[in-house]
């Protein structure tokens, strides 16, 4: 009796497992075959398209938030003071030679 219960347990465990083994083996031979490769490329494929958006996305956002940044602390927003004397017009020579003083001012 004890013999006849454990041959029936063997045996639905032996079926329970080959019937395991063969869908996996299906799924995996499935998943490789060429249609099976493609639509998982093209889902790769499409949903790294869609990070890589999103990625941009985010990179824009947080560069114009440091800009903004950058800009209140370096204070380029802001109006420059007028100058209080207007300044000389300067009279740019073109010299052929460059002069350079000596000691004595020549």
């Amino acid at each position: 009796m004890k013999r006849l219960f454990w041959l029936t347990v063997g045996a639905g465990a032996g079926v329970y497992a080959s019937h395991r083994v063969k869908r996996r083996v299906e799924t995996l031979a499935r998943q490789w075959s060429p249609e099976g490769v493609a639509v998982r490329a093209v889902s790769a494929g499409q949903g790294a398209g869609r990070r890589l958006l999103d990625f941009a996305a985010d990179v824009r956002a947080e560069t114009a938030a440091r800009e903004e940044e950058l800009r209140e602390a370096v204070g380029l927003d802001q109006t420059l003071p007028e100058p209080e004397e207007p300044r000389a017009r300067r009279r740019v020579l073109r010299a052929r030679y460059t002069i350079v003083n000596d000691k004595d001012g020549h």
